[in-house]
């Protein structure tokens, strides 16, 4: 019972210590966290809001045609464009020194079951480029799409990052792309710098053995050499088997003069 309540205790504890951590991280990653680029939806709300409203529409159509499903989907049309507009008013994308931050609080499909709320931090040196896209749709409601490919192991596109309705994508591009560019010439300049101290540290770790001859000299004298030991021990097995053979010989010699 005693082990118990004590692993109880250390659970609490734990749980204790933990939550204050994180509210910690939460406080300090608000405070110091700086934005150098800030991406905006609010002039893209009209045109992105017909264009989901237009692909929800000829959705509908051809299930109204295949299945007849398409008839409850028209119906719930308003409530998919109220949706779309909490969406894109709730949506905050910016660029950290470190990170692609995107946020978003939409409700759910229906929203008197709540909101819900979803964000996503993109390391830049994992990205490996930001793909501007536009679709035949699309292009008829001006609304563009941007998708953040991560570097490495080629996955789907599905896998990338995906936001829709970001008003001038190629100034987002430019501002994520120049501080990729800023951090890979800071760790290039880092390997620059080690490689060049490298050689420096290899000199001084030579002089230091030429400036002091005579300690090593001291310091051998005081141990033999590992090659005198392994002479004698060489000579004493060749002198074992000269012994070895001069019995061999006596005893051949002895067995011949008694067959004789």
């Amino acid at each position: 019972m005693g082990s118990g309540n004590g692993a109880a205790q250390m659970n609490l504890l734990e749980r204790g210590l933990l939550s204050k951590l994180g509210s910690c991280d939460e406080d300090s990653g608000s405070e110091d966290e700086t934005i150098l680029y800030t991406a905006s939806f609010q002039e893209m709300e009209d045109n992105f809001v017909k264009y989901q409203t237009a692909q929800w529409v000829l959705y509908s159509l051809l299930l109204i045609l295949a299945w007849g499903f398409g008839l409850f989907m028209l119906l719930y049309l308003q409530v998919r464009r109220h949706i779309l507009r909490k969406d894109i008013q709730s949506r905050k994308l910016y660029v950290t020194p470190n990170a692609i931050v995107y946020k978003y609080r939409k409700p759910v499909p229906f929203p008197c079951f709540g909101v819900l709320k979803k964000e996503k931090h993109v390391l830049l040196p994992s990205v490996a480029d930001v793909v501007i896209e536009q679709g035949y749709l699309q292009s008829l409601f001006g609304v563009y799409s941007i998708r953040i490919e991560n570097e490495g192991v080629r996955s789907p596109p599905s896998d990338d990052v995906q936001i829709q309705g970001v008003v001038y994508p190629s100034t987002f591009r430019k501002a994520v792309l120049a501080r990729l560019s800023d951090i890979r010439s800071d760790v290039f300049s880092r390997q620059v710098s080690v490689t060049e101290d490298a050689p420096s540290l290899r000199i001084g770790h030579s002089s230091a053995y030429w400036i002091s001859p005579s300690k090593s000299l001291r310091h051998d004298s005081f141990h033999p050499s590992g090659e005198l030991t392994i002479l004698q021990k060489l000579e004493e097995v060749g002198s074992s088997v000269k012994r070895v053979q001069t019995l061999i010989e006596e005893q051949h010699s002895q067995a011949s003069q008694s067959i004789d």
